[in-house]
């Protein structure tokens, strides 16, 4: 096999039999064996996998994970562990903090010891915010957002108002929380094999109950959050849907650009490849991949042409008539399609 441009594929194990874009999906701990057998027959090769339980947060139980996986022909590419992941004693310096960085400390040693080489992590000090769900093609049901009307929600936890945490911050605030947390976390995860791919806020606004998202919420803010962790295990999981939301205005930057941004400097690790009516400000609303304002086979050719060679994976899938199967087989569907042919156009795979 050729030498690979990403950084994930030198470490040992974490290898395919197929070079270049690969397809995901997202199941949780207790999938069932027939979701698994659902997931191999779309030949989907790795699994982002939820776990939601934090008895089973140590690095034996993640071996036995990758075990059953492997028994379905896939591997376990990231675990979710929300405990540490948009942690607001992390990212606002509220109590505790220094406690939660040790927990996330673990999670990464635990992760290295079972041989999983990725996690995505959030850096939201009050959530993932939306205005509910509406209907869009033929009554489907997706998540909207109109700013003016929202709410966070991260877990068990509601964010609303002007002030979610009492008061507002500055911008040197959270940059200087989030450098705390990375000179502790970039080492670690050096040491244990371990990278990690920065999700973009959701959704990237300025500001939101009073925290700036001056970081993750734009393109300047992620070119100096790169700067400041200076690891190469640190990058970026490119949810090109919160991209979007942004839009080229708002972010500084189009979606394509970011691609080839992050993708010549090696800080591409994972993609969640999803579309939106239109940027904000104006209210919108979550699609299928080919009923949003961007034409999702150019975000395909922009990652062929950086030569990615990691994961993508759909994800907030509109809820469509069928079940839950029938929105992921349309979504990965559509994905290799264009896998297929930004391939072809460029003479092959990676």
């Amino acid at each position: 096999m050729a030498d690979r441009p990403y950084a994930l594929r030198a470490v040992p194990g974490f290898q395919s039999n197929v070079p270049g874009i690969q397809l995901a999906a997202q199941t949780s701990h207790n999938a069932s064996d027939e979701d698994l057998q659902f997931f191999q027959q779309l030949g989907i090769e790795w699994i982002m996998l939820g776990v939601n339980d934090p008895e089973l947060h140590s690095a034996e139980h993640y071996k036995q994970f990758v075990t059953r996986f492997a028994q379905y022909d896939m591997q376990i590419y990231r675990i979710a562990n929300h405990s540490v992941h948009n942690v607001p004693e992390i990212t606002l310096n509220l109590p505790g903090r220094d406690e939660k960085i040790e927990e996330f400390i673990q999670f990464i040693r635990n992760l290295g010891e079972a041989g999983i080489r990725y996690n995505t992590y959030a850096h939201m000090g009050n959530g993932i915010w939306s205005s509910g769900r509406t209907t869009r093609r033929g009554g489907m049901s997706a998540r909207t957002l109109d700013i003016k009307n929202a709410t966070g929600h991260w877990i068990d936890d509601t964010f609303e108002g002007d002030l979610t945490h009492g008061r507002e911050y500055s911008e040197d605030e959270l940059w200087e929380n989030y450098e705390y947390m990375i000179r502790k976390i970039a080492p670690v995860a050096e040491e244990a094999g371990v990278f990690i791919g920065i999700h973009p806020d959701d959704p990237p606004v300025y500001a939101l109950g009073g925290i700036p998202r001056c970081m993750f919420g734009n393109f300047a803010g992620y070119k100096r959050a790169m700067d400041i962790a200076d690891s190469p295990n640190i990058g970026v999981c490119l949810c090109v849907g919160c991209w979007l939301e942004g839009g080229k205005q708002g972010m500084g930057a189009g979606v394509e650009e970011a691609v080839h941004y992050f993708g010549e400097r090696k800080k591409l690790f994972k993609i969640h490849f999803r579309n939106v009516t239109n940027p904000m400000p104006e209210p919108w609303t979550e699609t299928l991949m080919d009923d949003g304002y961007q034409d999702m086979h150019k975000v395909m050719q922009a990652l062929r042409a950086v030569e990615f060679d990691g994961a993508i994976i759909p994800d907030h899938i509109p809820q469509i008539l069928g079940g839950n199967r029938a929105g992921i087989a349309y979504s990965i569907a559509y994905m290799r399609a264009l896998v297929q042919a930004v391939n072809n156009e460029s003479g092959g795979p990676v």
